[in-house]
């Protein structure tokens, strides 16, 4: 009696054994990411007033921050970002969670707004492109790829500040 059970054990254990030596390797999950782009400029006295950035120059670390609203109007996601030296803000949305598919998406819930420019001869806000009041996104068909990770890139703005000092004569 003892043997048989000792004999059913060892079949147990062998064939336990046998089952996990041959599991195929855990599926490593790719991490989406929302990822917003765009740049900010101080635009050209001469084009005060309009939504021109014709002689506009970039504006390095200038921040913009990017809010999200689910479907019941509630803030999901804010944030604050930089702009490179080159006035571009590349704006990855850690942490962005859509609670509804289709209502939440990024396209919807979501838009870029000016915040500060660092400099203090172009620093008042401008709405070019909905900045004061929120620029929408725009699906640009543009996906970042790595080994686990993938980011759709949306596009925003471009936005701008406008000049503190421009005077009658140079807006023409």
């Amino acid at each position: 009696m003892a043997n048989k059970h000792l004999t059913i054990i060892i079949t147990i254990l062998f064939l336990s054994a046998f089952a996990t030596a041959h599991e195929a390797p855990a599926k490593q999950d790719k991490t989406a990411t929302v990822v917003v782009e765009g740049k900010v400029y101080c635009q050209s006295c001469k084009y005060f007033g309009s939504w021109s950035l014709t002689d506009a120059e970039p504006i390095p670390a200038a921040k913009v921050s990017v809010v999200c609203k689910n479907h019941k109007k509630r803030v999901s996601y804010y944030n604050a970002f930089e702009t490179d030296k080159d006035g571009y803000f590349y704006a990855e949305l850690k942490d962005f969670k859509m609670t509804h598919y289709l209502l939440d998406h990024p396209l919807h819930s979501c838009h870029v707004k000016l915040v500060s420019s660092p400099l203090e001869s172009c620093n008042l806000l401008s709405n070019v492109n909905n900045g004061i009041n929120g620029s929408p996104l725009r699906y640009e068909n543009k996906v970042v790829r790595g080994k686990n990770y993938e980011a759709i890139v949306y596009g925003s703005g471009p936005l701008a500040f406008r000049p503190t000092n421009c005077g009658p004569e140079t807006t023409h």
